[in-house]
C-alpha cells in the first residue's frame, strides 16, 4: 500500500499574502488559485492550500520542512534579510538562535497568522 500526504489546508486571514509569504521565504512559487484555495506546491508533491475561513480565530498549526544544507542557508538568509524573529526551539525561548539537533540545523519562525514554520536539515531521530 502506498499512502502519501497530498495536501493540507492552511487557515489564513489573507490567503494570498500568507501563501506569498511562505513561497518567498522557501524560494517557491505560488500556484494559481484553485477554487477557494491558493496553493503553494512543495517539491515532494504536497501542497499547502491557503484558505480564508469563516472569519473565526485562526488556530496556529506547525509546518516543518526538511531541506538540504544549501537550501537551509538560502532560506535562513531570507528570514534574516526580512528581519523576522526566529528561534531554535518550538517554545520560542531561544530567540535569534538555530539548533543543531540530530547533527543537522533547524530554525523556527512564525507566519503572519502565527503558524509555526520550521526548517530542518536532518529528520528528528536521524543518525549521524
Amino acid at each position: 500500500m502506498t499512502i502519501e500526504l497530498n495536501h493540507t489546508i492552511v487557515a489564513a486571514t489573507d490567503k494570498k499574502a500568507s501563501a506569498q509569504f511562505l513561497a518567498d521565504i522557501l524560494g517557491l512559487e505560488v500556484a494559481p488559485q484553485y477554487g477557494p484555495f491558493i496553493p503553494v506546491a512543495i517539491p515532494n508533491g504536497v501542497t499547502l492550500d491557503y484558505f480564508e475561513g469563516d472569519g473565526g480565530p485562526i488556530v496556529p498549526q506547525h509546518y516543518a520542512f526538511l531541506v538540504s544544507d544549501e537550501e537551509f542557508d538560502a532560506i535562513f538568509g531570507r528570514i534574516k534579510e526580512r528581519g523576522l524573529t526566529y528561534w531554535a526551539d518550538p517554545y520560542h525561548k531561544l530567540e535569534n538562535q538555530i539548533n543543531t539537533n540530530d547533527g543537522g540545523r533547524g530554525v523556527y519562525w512564525d507566519d503572519p497568522d502565527g503558524h509555526k514554520l520550521e526548517i530542518i536539515t536532518k529528520p528528528y531521530g536521524a543518525e549521524d
